[in-house]
């Protein structure tokens, strides 16, 4: 028997004497001696701890006699294995085997522990985690300070009912397998130095019960999306002293329940703006020691839960203006050790937003004046600590808005004890803020060195102003994208200290600008010197843009200018360009535009050089902004135009446009009447044809092509069919055959000819005939154009004046027309679809037609009858002008005759050519639709003498000389083998005009020119 079993049966052999005295006795134990005895009998029945033996074995019948035992404890012994107790290994609830040689966990030497609850084998060889552990009551497993280095997965699955803690802390584990922890009841988990680099997404699946996580002194440099996936329930993450550089939602995706987040002692430089979506109920935040160089607005975005943040020594030099605003619960802000001075110095209401906050700690920030604004927002704020900060100035009452201000901890040797700084002593007396503030004076020189308490209130006075004063404030300015501009800031001192300049964009100090510096004295008698800096900025671009702060400092202070705000435009340019379109009547128009520019260029559409839209009025216009397309749906004829798109923004406008073309099928405008005339008269076959393009008609009479003779007339673009003198062979039935692109339509009109009444004397029926057929022609064609004009109003306007604006003001600045599939592409958006056709015609039949041209308001057909005389037909009193100017009637004088319908007129002046005749009353001429048709005149012989030339009779109509001379060289030029001289024989053909003599042109109108 050893010694250690020799001392328990010593023991059992005097608890058993004392039980028995006790039993005998009649007096009781000591209560208090005697207990303690017993406790520590009992004790030693229960715990053996066997540490620091250097046991290198234990026999298992060793412990065989206690029955009791529940601990055991074995640290830092020699063992190399887990020993082998015996019997009462089933009743070991703790097992400690901390500080010995075992290397290896073999699953054999721990089945006899089937109650064991806490196994710690800490501090021993143990290499590799193999062969999973055997099914144990285990609740609690250490196995620190070993040499791991790789775990298989499964290892632990066996405990996955009972385990709440396991510690892997000092190890050697690079990795961890996916899916290595299969334990839905742990509760924490430890893995401490280790040298795990990164983490891969669901690691730690499977661990959904874990409320701590500790990983910290890892190197951890990369932790991936959905690292802590799975990880619902836990509320602390410890990750300091690694290697992250920036803070994601990717990897804190899914942490829902976290409350605690340490992240201290690594290399964060950047918090992203949407960190914080999964981490909402976190009120501990720990991020100490980082490079952390600015707090953006969106740092701290939904964290409306923390208690506690600590971003000391880091590198914070810039806090945006709404850092804290969402941190409604914060209590504890702590920022020592950063660069926050301009934070504090210039900006207004840097805390606003953080109305529960108790602790502000702003120690070693280098911050040098503190001004009436710096803590508004901070009125429950009972802690402020400004210590080791080389304050010079402070505003008056700087801290009156924290009522509930406790502690107040300053301590400088640095102020500028002047006028400004009056107030201080006397206000840190009244809040009994003495013991906390250690505050001495550094200028004037006469005080320097003295505590601001041993300071009278009249030694504070204002002589001078060593610091800076803004003399010239930076202006805002706009730009265009690419040019240059300066900032100029000036700054005035009574101090010779040196100077030195910074500008500041958005409140982030500029490191590479171009400055010019200079100073002159500016005032001899008080030595003021003024000081001024330039900013140039060359070449700036979009990003540029911001607002601009000089910063003008000394060694007593630091002076801020106001914010000038710079603007950088850019012209638009069109990224989408709106294309010519030719569409078919009833389709949907579809016009795309787009265009960049800075500020972003507001769009606009017009047509025609208006507002006015058809489509609009009839709520068939559309316009998708987001999708940059304008629709026009069911498209009608009066949607023909030119449509401009123009993209305006500050800088300037441009524009594009496109011409929307309307396809439409040919159609009759009004239906054919079958027509009979008395033989000899006039008769005017209509076709009145619409359609996009404008059709191309052709005339068949019986089905045969029409055999076109000198008394074939073609107006109005083939749509008049004028036969003068008609006979009896020209009855029958005429078809009218209109085609464009999109199709073809044939409409029938039945002519039917009369025979005439003769005449008393054939002489005058013939010459009669020749005069009334002459007239009806100017009758006719005069009221079938104003009938086409007026009925065809749609059409002509549109088209024509659409033309005109197309060739007069429009530039299209695309060349590319969109047809569809059946337009062949020979049509183009630039102008009408189809010409009309002037002079000669070939039709399809293959005759060549002629057809009329007419005046603005009507058909001018000059005529002549057998006697020489020249009649003009008004067709309404709106033509008048028309009929009066001398190109339309090269016949006339500079004031022809007008006749009106319905007047009576007498002999003129211009009859000329017939003096000698009586008066000749006459009535101007009907209309042709009237019943009165034909119309009776007197005709008067004409009689010449054969000598009297024309020139001579011409001359006598007292036109001008210019005049003249164009009638006189026409009548030589015509003059010829059957020519007589006489005016009786010309014809209005042989007036025409000649070269010299454009005055009395005959101009063309848009509806043809008349030829016989």
């Amino acid at each position: 028997m050893d010694r250690t079993d020799q001392l328990f049966l010593m023991l059992s052999l005097v608890l058993r004497e004392i039980v028995h005295k006790s039993t005998l006795s009649s007096t009781s134990l000591s209560p208090i001696s005697d207990f303690w005895k017993l406790l520590i009998i009992v004790s030693l029945f229960l715990h053996r701890d066997l540490s620091h033996n250097r046991l290198s074995f234990i026999k298992a019948s060793s412990m065989s006699h206690l029955h009791s035992l529940r601990e055991v404890k074995l640290n830092n012994n020699e063992l190399e294995t887990i020993p082998n107790l015996g019997p009462v290994s089933a009743n070991i609830i703790l097992l400690s085997l901390a500080g010995n040689k075992i290397v290896e966990i073999l699953p054999e030497h721990l089945r006899q522990f089937q109650s064991l609850e806490t196994l710690d084998l800490s501090g021993n060889n143990i290499s590799e985690l193999k062969t999973a552990l055997p099914p144990l009551q285990l609740k609690y497993l250490y196995i620190n300070s070993n040499r791991v280095t790789s775990m298989e997965p499964g290892y632990f699955d066996n405990l996955a009912n009972t385990l709440l803690v396991l510690k892997l802390n000092r190890n050697r584990i690079t990795a961890l397998p996916p899916k290595m922890f299969k334990l839905p009841q742990l509760q924490h988990l430890e893995l401490n130095r280790n040298k795990i680099k990164n983490v891969d997404g669901l690691t730690f699946q499977g661990l959904g019960a874990l409320k701590s996580l500790k990983m910290q002194r890892n190197g951890v440099t990369k932790l991936m999306d959905g690292a802590f996936w799975g990880l619902s329930n836990m509320e602390i993450l410890q990750l300091d002293h690694n290697n992250l550089t920036e803070i994601t939602k990717g990897w804190l995706y899914g942490l829902l329940m976290l409350q605690e987040l340490h992240l201290s002692q690594n290399a964060i430089n950047r918090i992203s703006p949407d960190a914080w979506e999964f981490c909402q109920k976190l009120s501990e935040l720990d991020l100490t020691f980082n490079h952390l160089s600015r707090l953006d607005d969106s740092s701290f975005l939904g964290l409306s839960l923390l208690n506690t943040l600590h971003i000391g020594n880091n590198k914070v030099s810039y806090i945006a203006d709404c850092a804290f605003r969402g941190l409604s619960s914060l209590k504890t802000l702590d920022l020592k050790n950063n660069e926050i001075s301009w934070t504090i110095e210039d900006m207004n209401g840097a805390f606003s937003g953080l109305d529960k906050l108790r602790r502000l700690i702003l120690q070693g920030n280098r911050i040098r004046s503190i001004t009436k604004k710096a803590f508004t927002g901070l009125d429950a704020l009972e802690h402020l600590d400004l210590s080791d900060n080389a304050i010079m100035s402070l505003q008056g009452n700087a801290f009156a808005q924290m009522k509930k201000l406790q502690q107040l901890h300053l301590n400088t040797s640095s102020l500028l004890c002047d006028c400004q700084l009056k107030w201080l002593p006397q206000w840190v007396a009244e809040n009994n803020f003495q013991s906390f503030i250690n505050a001495s004076c550094a200028h004037p020189q006469l005080l320097k060195g003295r505590s601001i308490f041993a300071v009278s209130p009249d030694g504070f006075v204002c002589d001078d102003f060593p610091k800076p004063q803004i003399t010239v404030q930076p202006e805002t300015q706009s730009a265009i994208k690419g040019s240059n501009l300066s900032f100029i800031c000036s700054a005035a001192s009574s101090s010779d200290s040196p100077m030195t300049f910074a500008w500041k964009k958005d409140n982030e100090l500029l490191h590479d600008a171009e400055m010019e510096n200079y100073a002159h004295l500016r005032a001899q008698g008080g030595e003021v010197m003024e000081y001024t800096t330039i900013l140039r900025l060359r070449n700036v671009e979009f990003a540029s843009e911001g607002k601009y702060q000089c910063v003008i400092s000394n060694h007593f202070g630091s002076s801020y200018s106001v914010k000038a705000k710079l603007t950088v435009n850019m012209l638009p340019s069109f990224t989408k360009t709106p294309m010519d379109l030719t569409i078919r009547a009833g389709a949907m128009a579809r016009l795309e535009c787009a265009a960049l520019g800075h500020p972003a260029p507001q769009i606009a559409w017009q047509k025609d050089g208006g507002t006015d839209f058809p489509a609009a009025r009839e709520r068939r216009m559309h316009v998708m902004p987001e999708d940059d397309v304008f629709f026009i749906v069911d498209v009608k004829i009066e949607d023909i135009g030119v449509y401009s798109c123009t993209a305006q923004n500050s800088a300037g406008s441009i524009s594009a446009n496109a011409t929307l073309t309307v396809l439409e099928t040919p159609s009759f405008l009004r239906p054919l009447l079958d027509r009979t005339v008395t033989k000899g008269e006039t008769a005017v076959l209509q076709c009145i044809a619409g359609g996009s393009p404008p059709p191309r008609l052709n005339w068949t009479k019986d089905d045969s092509p029409l055999v076109v003779t000198e008394r074939h007339f073609f107006a109005a673009g083939n749509q008049l069919l004028i036969i003068v003198d008609s006979d009896v062979s020209d009855a029958g039935k005429y078809t009218c055959e209109m085609s464009n692109t999109l199709g073809t339509e044939r409409g029938h009109v039945r002519l039917s000819v009369i025979p005439t009444p003769t005449c008393d004397s054939p002489q005058m029926t013939a010459s009669s005939l020749d005069d009334d057929g002459w007239a009806t022609v100017g009758i006719v064609i005069i009221a079938v154009v104003c009938c086409v004009v007026g009925t065809s109003l749609v059409w002509v306007v549109i088209i024509y004046h659409t033309r005109r604006r197309n060739e007069d003001c429009s530039i299209t600045n695309t060349d590319e027309t969109n047809l569809p599939a059946d337009i062949p592409s020979y049509l183009s958006s630039q102008g009408t679809l189809a010409d009309r056709q002037d002079g000669y015609v070939s039709s399809e039949s293959g005759s060549h037609h002629q057809f009329v041209t007419s005046s603005g308001g009507g058909f001018f057909l000059p005529q002549h009858d057998s006697n020489g005389t020249c009649h003009i037909d008004n067709s309404s009193e709106a033509d008048v002008e028309a009929v009066t100017d001398p190109f339309l009637c090269p016949f006339l004088g500079p004031s022809g005759p007008v006749y009106l319908k319905g007047s009576v007129y007498g002999s003129d002046p211009f009859e000329a050519c017939h003096s000698g005749c009586g008066p000749d009353p006459r009535t101007a001429l009907m209309d042709h639709y009237e019943p009165s048709l034909v119309k009776k005149k007197e005709c008067c012989p004409c009689p010449h003498p054969a000598e009297e030339s024309c020139e001579q009779r011409v001359s006598d109509t007292g036109w001008p000389a210019h005049q003249r001379k164009v009638l006189s060289s026409s009548h030589s030029q015509h003059e010829g083998p059957g020519m007589n001289g006489s005016c009786l024989n010309k014809s209005p053909a042989d007036f025409s005009p000649s070269p010299e003599a454009a005055s009395v042109t005959l101009s063309n109108s848009f509806m043809g020119k008349f030829i016989k």
